[in-house]
C-alpha cells in the first residue's frame, strides 16, 4: 500500500466541481497530487496509523441537524472511517450549531491560518445507507442524529462508485456474523402485514450494514404528488415521470462587483406535459428509527411548474459539464388561451 493505480485514481478524483466555490483551505487540498495527497491524509486526517485511504470524492453534503445548509466537502473513505473535510464557512452558517461543532479555534479567524472542520463517521458506527431515486444522492446513517449525513452527488456514477468502495471496505471489518435468516416467502420478506405496504428493497451486507434502495412505489407516490400539484389538469394513469434530476436553479445577483449568480438546489421533474421544480428534503426521509416526530416540512415542496406547451425555446450553454440550460416560457397570465374567446369579444 498504496498501489500506483490507487494513487493515480485518487489524484484523478481530487477535483472540485467547477460550478461550486470552496474556501482556501479546501482549494489547498484539491491542489494536492499523488503521494502528497496520501501524506496529507495520514499526517492531518487519519486517526489510526495503519488505516488506508481507499476512495476520495468531492460532493455537497447535508447534516440531519442542519437540513437547510448544503456545504461542499471532500469525502475520504478509509478502511476505518468516512471523513468529511468541510468548508470552514459551514461553521458560521447557522447559529444553532454551537453544540454540534465545538469550535475552540475562533482566534484563528483573522490570521493567515485556514481552518477546516473534519467530521468523522466510524465504519463501526455505520448502520444503514439509503440510496436516493436514480442514484442522485445517498444518506449515511449512524447511531444518532449527529451521525446522519446525505451526500448530494447529483451523479449516478459517483454514487455507484462510492457505494461499491464502501461495501468493499465494510467487508474487511471483523464483526460477529448475523444469525442465519429463516427462509421467508416474497410477501413476508418485503411486505408489512400491518400496513399492507411494500417496503423498500434492503440489502444486508455481511458487516450488518443495511443498504436500502427505493422501490417502484416511490415513483408512483411521486407521480401522484405531481398530479396533485397540477390541479387535476391531467389524468393520473397517463402521467409518466420521464426525468428526475437534482439540479441547481441559477439566480443572478445584480449590483455586485461581478455579475455573479447564486445556485439554489432544486429537484427537476419532467413529465409528458409539465416541467416542475421542487424543494426536496434529502435528509429527513425515510425517518430514522430514533426520530420522535415527523420533519417540519414535506419531502417535496413545489417551487415552480410550467406546461411544456408554453415552452418557447431552450437555450444551451457551450461550456463543458455541468451544462447550463435556460427554459424560456411564453409569459401568458391565463392558463389556457382559448378559454375566454367567446363571440362576445367580437361584438361592438
Amino acid at each position: 500500500y498504496p498501489s500506483e493505480f490507487l494513487v493515480q485514481k485518487i489524484t484523478e478524483d481530487n477535483q472540485i466541481p467547477v460550478h461550486l466555490h470552496v474556501s482556501v483551505s479546501l482549494q489547498y487540498v484539491a491542489g494536492l497530487k499523488g503521494s502528497a495527497l496520501l501524506e496529507f491524509f495520514h499526517g492531518n486526517i487519519a486517526e489510526v496509523e495503519n488505516e488506508e485511504l481507499r476512495h476520495l470524492m468531492w460532493s455537497s453534503v447535508l447534516f440531519y441537524k442542519t437540513p437547510s445548509v448544503e456545504v461542499m466537502a471532500c469525502v475520504l473513505l478509509s478502511t476505518k472511517a468516512i471523513y468529511f473535510l468541510l468548508d470552514d464557512s459551514f461553521v458560521h452558517a447557522d447559529e444553532h450549531q454551537s453544540d454540534f461543532w465545538n469550535k475552540e479555534n475562533s482566534d484563528c479567524e483573522n490570521s493567515s491560518f485556514h481552518l477546516s472542520c473534519c467530521f468523522v463517521l466510524k465504519l463501526n458506527d455505520l448502520q444503514s445507507v439509503n440510496v436516493g431515486l436514480f442514484d442522485q444522492y445517498f444518506r449515511i446513517t449512524g447511531h444518532s442524529a449527529d451521525h446522519i449525513v446525505t451526500c448530494l452527488t447529483r451523479d449516478s456514477y459517483n454514487t455507484h462508485t462510492f457505494i461499491q468502495q464502501l461495501m468493499a471496505v465494510l467487508s474487511l471489518l471483523a464483526r460477529t456474523p448475523s444469525p442465519e435468516p429463516v427462509d421467508k416467502d416474497f410477501y413476508s420478506e418485503f411486505g408489512s402485514k400491518n400496513t399492507g405496504k411494500m417496503e423498500n428493497y434492503e440489502l444486508i451486507h455481511s458487516s450488518r450494514v443495511k443498504f436500502i434502495y427505493p422501490n417502484e412505489e416511490e415513483i408512483g407516490d411521486l407521480a401522484f404528488l405531481v398530479a396533485e400539484k397540477m390541479d387535476g389538469l391531467t389524468n393520473l394513469p397517463s402521467l409518466n415521470i420521464l426525468l428526475y434530476v437534482l439540479a441547481f436553479q441559477v439566480n443572478h445577483v445584480e449590483g455586485s462587483a461581478q455579475n455573479t449568480s447564486s445556485l439554489q438546489p432544486k429537484t427537476l421533474i419532467l413529465t409528458s406535459s409539465d416541467l416542475f421544480l421542487f424543494d426536496e428534503d434529502y435528509i429527513s426521509y425515510p425517518l430514522p428509527e430514533f426520530a420522535k416526530e415527523p420533519p417540519k416540512r414535506d419531502k417535496y415542496q413545489l417551487a415552480d411548474g410550467r406546461r411544456i406547451r408554453d415552452l418557447d425555446r431552450v437555450l444551451m450553454g457551450y461550456q463543458t459539464y455541468p451544462q447550463a440550460l435556460t427554459f424560456v416560457f411564453d409569459d401568458v397570465q391565463d392558463q389556457d388561451l382559448m378559454q375566454n374567446l367567446t363571440l362576445d369579444h367580437f361584438g361592438e
